[in-house]
């Protein structure tokens, strides 16, 4: 039995066990996915060692700090700096980045798109920063402070913590921050947000399942908005596939997946 898991904190709101599972038992693979809930990133790669685990999901917050555990990163991961999906090949961890083509796939229903404001400056906002820039679409980047806006500045960036943040129109605003998913908090303050909301074009929350008060507020502003599932379930589908070292394509994967979130 090939054992695989999900590390986050918190962890215990996550559909991925339910997503990997019903591909799993579809597909006849004798594997299962469960829930690990971690509280000290530094101690990632010991815990995947420790449960003798095939492979693993990464959230918040430990994206970034996976990276630097990897014994090699790949593909566009290199470049974002963050991992979420972790693959062990040959007694080596093996990093990857599936956020970043989730992200691209799950917005492809705006429409055209030429700008987004990236609120947050995490792991997530950096992976989502990197894909928009390779599908032209120019991200700017806000946080509440600057201290963590240096890697985006570094990558040429327009970033800005909330003092020094002009607000102005956006064809997409995206939330990466983990506001209103265990709270009832906003991302930035209601006045901005408000501004923000005016005159732009449309929203989408990474955070899933629930509508946050972030959405609650775009849908007030009758904008186009969608929650984080279809990145979810985009990500989940690319992530699948390197569990199972491409037995099954995308393809394959993606409708079986997809009934998982009728449960």
């Amino acid at each position: 039995m090939n054992i695989f898991t999900i590390f986050g904190d918190p962890v215990s709101h996550s559909r991925s066990p339910l997503m990997h599972n019903t591909v799993f038992k579809a597909l006849e693979v004798k594997a299962c996915y469960t829930r690990t809930h971690l509280r000290d990133g530094s101690k990632l790669r010991d815990a995947f060692f420790a449960k003798a685990l095939c492979g693993a999901n990464v959230t918040v917050p430990h994206k970034e700090t996976a990276y630097s555990q990897c014994d090699e990163v790949r593909g566009i991961a290199r470049e974002i700096g963050t991992v979420n999906t972790l693959i062990l090949e040959n007694g080596r961890l093996i990093g990857y980045n599936t956020d970043a083509d989730g992200f691209i796939a799950a917005i492809q229903s705006f429409g055209k798109l030429s700008t987004a404001l990236i609120i947050g400056a995490g792991g997530t906002a950096k992976a989502l920063a990197i894909a928009l820039e390779h599908n032209t679409i120019t991200p700017t980047i806000l946080n509440r402070s600057h201290g963590r806006l240096e890697y985006f500045r570094e990558k040429g960036f327009d970033a800005y913590d909330w003092e020094r943040f002009i607000p102005r129109s956006f064809d997409l605003i995206i939330n990466t921050t983990s506001a209103g998913l265990t709270d009832n908090e906003l991302p930035i303050p209601a006045e901005l947000l408000t501004a923000l909301l005016a005159t732009s074009k449309g929203a989408i929350d990474v955070i899933y399942g629930k509508e946050t008060p972030f959405l609650a507020e775009v849908k007030k502003a009758k904008l186009p908005y969608k929650d984080g599932s279809d990145m979810l379930l985009e990500q989940g589908v690319i992530a699948n596939a390197l569990f199972l070292k491409n037995a099954a394509s995308t393809q394959q994967i993606r409708p079986i997946m997809q009934r998982s979130f009728l449960y």
